[in-house]
């Protein structure tokens, strides 16, 4: 269950409040009896583990392969080289 910041508007006593989604907002304060206001902050997600990066969804030996290929250009063309051609055996 999410802990939610409230603050009151009247006296300033500030508080965190353990509630499920479903219940409502909490409205009056438990020291004087004010207005509440829910307080917003940061949230602290992180994301651990794989598949949360785009190179974690990716095989090593693809990448490395793929690389060694386009590096392969020809400078004098820009592009990559012919095949090279072997003889028919007889």
């Amino acid at each position: 269950m999410p802990t939610y910041a409230y603050a009151c508007t009247a006296c300033g006593h500030r508080f965190d409040a353990v509630q499920s989604f479903s219940e409502d907002s909490l409205t009056v304060c438990p020291e004087c009896g004010g207005a509440l206001r829910k307080q917003y902050g940061t949230v602290g997600v992180t994301f651990n583990g794989s598949g949360f990066y785009r190179t974690d969804s990716r095989g090593n030996t693809g990448a490395a392969a793929g690389s060694q290929a386009s590096s392969k250009v020809d400078s004098s063309t820009g592009s990559n080289p012919a095949p090279a051609k072997t003889p028919a055996s007889s």
